[in-house]
């Protein structure tokens, strides 16, 4: 009862921090993503504070160019949410009107409580005003992360010599920091891709917007499982509004096909074992982290309960918990092992 409580008072108190604590989770995190690029530079003869100063101008070349694209289309599209959710609606109704001619009575006061097509636009519109607030404390941000590339050489000698003084080993974080780097690295190739073909599709069929729907494409490929599912809602049932049926359902083929591919063929292979976390948890977690920390807590659900992970992992008593967040590879793996050492106790024995 104590630990429960306890669980209870930190999730509150992140929950009631929440404004805090996603800028520095979001600086330490975009950090890691840029030490690689900082060491592939060192190792090209640069120094350290050269290759900080070019990769953070790549840093604001991104955040620029994202500003210019989101900034104003975000405004408009939220304002023109309601008249898409009309056209919707009024859509809506004339299907509805046409099956009860044919004899099929449905109700409309019944299907929009059950499928409310208002919420979709305006769902996507909320999600695109939580990016822009989040573009407001870019120079927070950015400040984090320079200083904390800045002072990476410095971070790392201070942990080397509380880990020396404290007889522990600095194993666990620097298996952290490489699993979240390998994991957003990867995620970040691969989200890029998929806005890119999204973007292409949606201009070869004429739909508006479609940079702004390949961007959201990007972010939300980010959101293992629905991720994808979210981002391709609003995007059909706008071109079902613009420009009909047909060219909404060669949106959905496109949807499905680069969603398949990417989600089914290529992410598998890339990731590979990158995650080791149940399908389920990764579910869970979205739901848990988004809870806590609001829209941008579900992009960061993942490299969040890979941490939680890899800690609970190191201690015994804790070590059923890892297992039950793990996949199922990962349980096989855990299970060849204490087999293996089953077998050299008998040994020994």
């Amino acid at each position: 009862m104590l630990s429960l409580a306890s669980f209870v008072v930190v999730v509150a108190g992140i929950m009631a921090a929440a404004s805090i604590i996603t800028p520095i989770l979001l600086s330490l995190f975009i950090s890691i993503i840029c030490i690689q690029p900082i060491l592939w530079l060192n190792k090209k003869g640069l120094n350290h504070t050269l290759a900080v100063i070019i990769v953070l101008i790549g840093i604001i070349a991104i955040f620029t160019g994202f500003g210019a694209v989101i900034g104003n289309t975000i405004n408009d599209f939220a304002n023109d949410a309601p008249y898409y959710a009309n056209k919707l609606r009024g859509l809506l109704d004339g299907l509805i009107h046409t099956l009860n001619e044919k004899g099929i009575n449905i109700s409309a006061e019944k299907w929009e409580s059950i499928i409310d097509l208002g919420s979709v636009m305006n769902y996507t519109a909320n999600v695109l005003s939580d990016f822009g607030s989040f573009m407001g404390n870019t120079m927070l941000i950015f400040f984090i992360v320079v200083f904390i590339l800045l002072e990476r050489a410095s971070i790392r000698l201070k942990a080397e010599i509380i880990a020396d003084s404290y007889h522990n080993s600095l194993d666990v974080p620097l298996t952290i920091i490489e699993s979240i780097r390998s994991y957003l690295g990867l995620k970040t190739l691969i989200s890029i891709a998929t806005g890119l073909f999204i973007w292409v599709w949606l201009l070869i069929f004429g739909v508006d917007y479609a940079l702004l729907w390949g961007l959201i494409a990007f972010l939300l490929n980010y959101i293992p499982n629905i991720g994808s599912i979210i981002a391709g809602i609003p995007t059909i049932l706008f071109a079902l509004v613009q420009l009909g049926p047909a060219h909404a359902g060669w949106t959905m083929l496109g949807y499905g096909i680069i969603n398949m591919v990417v989600g089914n063929v290529v992410e598998p292979r890339v990731m590979g074992q990158k995650m080791q976390l149940s399908t389920l948890i990764v579910f869970i977690s979205l739901v848990f982290w988004g809870f806590m920390l609001g829209t941008i807590g579900m992009f960061l659900a993942v490299p969040l309960t890979m941490i939680f992970k890899i800690i609970l992992d190191q201690n015994p008593r804790t070590a059923w918990i890892s297992i039950m967040l793990g996949s199922e590879q990962h349980a096989r793996e855990v299970a060849q092992e204490n087999s293996l050492k089953k077998k050299k106790r008998e040994a020994r024995a």
